[in-house]
């Protein structure tokens, strides 16, 4: 069995804020599998479990530009917060998103081939990449770009320089603003319903099926009558029709009017949205948790070896 460190239990809390000894369990039943553990936290917790899931664990910033109709999103990391408000890191990060808009390329390897050159390093963006690297003494890395040049018109919206929306639309440009404005908001992982990604909905039933389960056996334990098996099918169906309507951009609550969907607002405004794409600094990265009394005592423990 894998052994359950103190920052595993940490990290699990972090996503879900459920209790620490509820996270040791979670993980020790999952044997320290953290994707199961959180499951194992919502079938026992419910909602509560899910609230802190979206906390960004890594750092750098996000980056657009758009020429002529082509628009370009682009994520680029570092190590620390600091580095995100470096004037020579936003810089590489700006010309790189230009660079994509410019050049079209292919993959990441392609991009850092592209011509830049920025305060004496070049002649291309890699070159710069690696001489900003050992300028400022700290990784940076282009993670994920972008390119949109489909026909349709775009709309953009970055909330600071850490989550950043491009919509894909026909119609009238302040809606599709609000819609980005709304994505950037609440997260929407698929366009509808229909277009949920089946491993997600799958899960979904998963732990609806084992919430059931769970019940029923908190149920029997206490004498009480457990639901038929008809009802607790329609009540796991329900649960899972629920949760696509919530992560389903169309079938969302309109952030400036939750009086109606943003389909129904689209449909007032004679507005359609062909797709969207939201990039959150960090988004399924891991990042390292230091522990600094181990560094520190570490470090005495060198110093005392003889020499």
């Amino acid at each position: 069995m894998a052994a359950i460190t103190a920052s595993m239990v940490a990290e699990l809390r972090g996503k879900t804020d459920a209790p620490m000894m509820e996270c040791k369990r979670a993980l020790t039943e999952a044997e320290g599998d953290m994707v199961r553990a959180e499951d194992i936290l919502r079938v026992k917790l419910g909602s509560k479990a899910g609230k802190a899931a979206s906390r960004i664990t890594a750092e750098g910033v996000v980056a657009y530009s758009v020429d002529a109709g082509v628009g370009a999103l682009l994520e680029v990391n570092c190590e620390t917060d600091f580095v995100t408000k470096n004037d020579s890191f936003l810089a590489l990060a700006n010309a790189a998103a230009a660079l994509v808009v410019k050049h079209d390329p292919v993959d990441v390897a392609a991009l850092g081939a592209c011509e830049y050159s920025l305060e004496g390093f070049g002649p291309t963006l890699e070159d710069v990449r690696k001489g900003l690297i050992g300028k400022i003494g700290e990784n940076m890395s282009f993670r994920r770009f972008k390119r949109f040049a489909a026909g349709h018109k775009l709309a953009s919206y970055l909330h600071g320089t850490r989550i950043g929306v491009v919509v894909e639309f026909e119609g009238d440009g302040t809606a599709a603003k609000d819609v980005a404005m709304h994505v950037a908001a609440m997260k929407p992982v698929a366009l509808s319903s229909d277009d949920v990604p089946a491993d997600l909905v799958a899960r979904e039933r998963s732990v609806a099926t084992a919430k059931a389960a769970e019940d029923a056996a908190v149920a029997t334990a206490a004498g009480k009558p457990v639901q038929s098996a008809e009802i607790v099918a329609k009540r796991i169906e329900g649960g899972v029709q629920k949760y696509l309507k919530e992560v389903s951009l169309l079938n969302q609550s309109f952030v400036k009017n939750d009086k109606q969907t943003v389909e129904q607002m689209l449909k007032a405004t004679g507005t359609t949205v062909k797709s969207f794409t939201l990039y959150v600094v960090g988004e399924g990265i891991e990042k390292k948790v230091d522990d600094f009394a181990a560094e520190v005592a570490a470090q005495v423990a060198a110093a005392k070896q003889p020499g």
